[in-house]
């Protein structure tokens, strides 16, 4: 019997844009869990994950090798890494944390993509309502919120560079909306 194989969300939606004015391009398929625990996990997780587990509402920590910790509450975090440091992540947790705490598998859930350009700022205002001037949301930051009618979280990672991660089912509505948004932009 053959092996299931995971698609990604955006498969046959691609890439919209071009590299300046506005680029949104679906991420690969990533390794992501929503952790809740103390401060003292967190601060224990954090050292053996490689990206700190930030008590800074808000804040967005990255490494070099792909892995992140996006602070999403008092006692929550979504860690995101490549897809093949999924088993890795899993063993770093079950070895590290010894309080009480939790840790859920969203790998298969969620989906992401990168949205870049000098015009990202507007298209994605077009359906969320922050403030995502550079002074109001700057780079390292990270927040639920809304993009249009769908729950997302939103990193600024660059001045002009955000990762946007949603439910999987919401892949084709949100590159529809995005694709809408920019349009102005393409031409």
């Amino acid at each position: 019997m053959a092996e299931a194989q995971r698609i990604a969300a955006f498969a046959g939606l691609g890439s919209i844009g071009r590299t300046g004015r506005f680029l949104m391009e679906p991420l690969p398929n990533l390794a992501r869990f929503i952790f809740r625990g103390s401060e003292a996990a967190a601060h224990d997780l954090g050292l053996a994950f490689g990206a700190d587990l930030s008590r800074e509402p808000l804040k967005a920590n990255a490494t070099a090798d792909g892995r992140a910790a996006l602070w999403l509450g008092p006692d929550e975090w979504l860690l995101i890494g490549p897809e093949a440091d999924h088993a890795a992540i899993l063993g770093i947790v079950a070895a590290t944390v010894i309080e009480p705490s939790s840790l859920v598998d969203i790998s298969h859930r969620n989906t992401g993509i990168l949205l870049s350009g000098s015009r990202v700022e507007p298209v994605l205002n077009a359906g969320c309502p922050l403030d995502l001037d550079v002074s109001a949301f700057p780079v390292g930051m990270s927040t639920r919120t809304v993009l249009a009618k769908v729950e997302i979280v939103l990193w600024r990672k660059a001045a002009s560079t955000f990762h946007l991660e949603c439910g999987r089912s919401f892949a084709p509505y949100v590159h529809g909306f995005v694709a809408e948004a920019a349009r102005e932009f393409l031409g």
